[in-house]
């Protein structure tokens, strides 16, 4: 018998806790413990182009690399099943005779469906919730329960004190792994095959150099050189920055991949705090990471809510009983940035040229596409989990789903101004000039 510790969106051995409670497992069984990541299966979204672009490859090989290297460190390894996806995973349970698989838990339609894919295989699933900042045991209501207004839910976690938990410790060993794996491959840099698209000097995250790298020990790092420094004092007035890599706390790509947990965020920012002091700046990245835990929590609440056109919208919203409206000539000008609106065009060709944009940009390109252009926000939500390294399901589809004024919004969206966002936020029009077409 052998358990499987299968790695979602977790990628890191330290605060791990679905990762201990494998090892407990495996220890308490005497079982060896085969850890895993899935070959992506090719899939191509409504809007015609595939669900993973080539930044988002090439960032999550290095994550799974630098995985694979941690677990070795420890006499272990990371594994690839020789098939695609979830078919893949349940013919190495099968033929490694697996107990049990364990992973975390992730609250969205895809990711619900892989697990019911395995246990209508009649594998054994153990799936343990460790993403969110606070635990859900901690929360003042019923996660069933969470208020929809972000406003709400932050003053009662707060009178609450809601606290997240202690991170744990990086393992020292880990249990062995199993003899005569023949349905897996060791994870290596020649099967992940990454891609290593041109790195843009002008990027604001350039994740093709060693500080920005996908994984653990990258992740680590930055959050140490973060939280010596005077940064997190400034950030909430950087936050809104369009240029270079210090506006925000770029902690966005190592917690999509989980190579940094929020629990992990969380302590050094109190650590940074006990030496330097708190202030606007450090509360909002608290403030920041509420926001994720609220997308999150209104993904387990709604589901597949948030992938409809009408999102949570009820009638008599135009949008519940009518058709979705999109304009596909308008979308296709969008993601090449061919809008004419030179501020938008600069926001989506640093997207495509990159992987990344700044949160006051991803406001705007979307706000353009749906209020100006008139398109299916889904579209662009696709089109960012496409192109993004940091994409992160919840986040992603909850704020397209509140822009479009479907989504947790309680003003019912937002249209930004895009010509008094450019005067308010490039008024010397560098971030236009850096990212012009000529």
């Amino acid at each position: 018998m052998t358990i499987l510790y299968w790695f979602r969106q977790d990628h890191r051995l330290s605060d791990n806790p679905a990762l201990a409670q494998a090892c407990t497992m495996a220890e308490h069984r005497s079982e060896p413990l085969l850890p895993v990541t899935l070959l992506p299966t090719e899939q191509t979204t409504d809007w015609g182009f595939t669900r993973l672009g080539e930044h988002r490859k090439a960032y999550e090989a290095q994550s799974l690399i630098a995985l694979a290297g941690s677990l070795r460190s420890l006499g272990s390894d990371l594994h690839q099943p020789k098939t695609p996806g979830c078919e893949g995973l349940i013919e190495l349970a099968r033929q490694v005779n697996a107990s049990c698989i364990v992973c975390e838990s992730i609250h969205a339609p895809y990711e619900i469906d892989e697990i019911k894919t395995l246990t209508d295989a009649g594998i054994k699933v153990e799936t343990i919730e460790q993403s969110a900042l606070l635990p859900h045991d901690s929360l003042p209501f019923e996660t069933s329960k969470t208020p929809t207004v972000f406003s709400d839910f932050r003053r009662q976690v707060e009178k609450a004190k809601s606290l997240p938990r202690t991170p744990l410790a990086r393992p020292a060993t880990l249990p062995p792994l199993p003899d005569g794996i023949t349905g897996a491959v060791p994870y290596t840099a020649e099967i992940a095959r990454p891609i290593r698209p041109t790195l843009d000097a002008r990027s604001a995250l350039p994740y093709q150099q060693e500080p920005w790298q996908g994984g653990e020990a990258s992740g680590q790092a930055h959050l140490a050189r973060y939280f010596a420094s005077t940064l997190p004092g400034q950030y909430k007035a950087s936050r809104n920055g369009l240029i270079g890599t210090d506006y925000s706390t770029k902690f966005s790509p190592w917690l999509a991949t989980g190579a940094v947990s929020a629990a992990q965020i969380w302590q050094a920012l109190q650590n940074h705090e006990a030496t330097y002091g708190g202030n606007d700046g450090t509360y909002w990245i608290w403030f920041e990471l509420l926001w994720r835990d609220h997308f999150r929590l209104m993904m387990q609440r709604f589901g597949r809510r948030l992938f409809r056109y009408a999102g949570l919208a009820k009638p008599p919203h135009q949008m519940v009983n009518t058709p979705p409206k999109h304009n596909q000539q308008g979308f296709d000008r969008w993601r090449h940035g061919l809008t004419g609106h030179a501020f938008i065009d600069a926001g989506m060709r640093e997207l495509a040229a990159t992987g990344y944009l700044s949160n006051r940009m991803r406001q705007n390109v979307a706000s353009y596409l749906i209020h100006d252009l008139g398109c299916d926000w889904r579209a662009g939500a696709a089109w960012f989990e496409h192109c993004l390294v940091d994409f992160d399901v919840h986040s992603n589809q909850g704020n397209w789903a509140y822009i479009a004024g479907v989504g947790t919004d309680p003003r019912g969206g937002r249209r930004f101004n895009p010509d008094k966002q450019a005067h308010d936020y490039d008024r010397d029009a560098s971030y236009r000039n850096l990212w012009s077409a000529d």
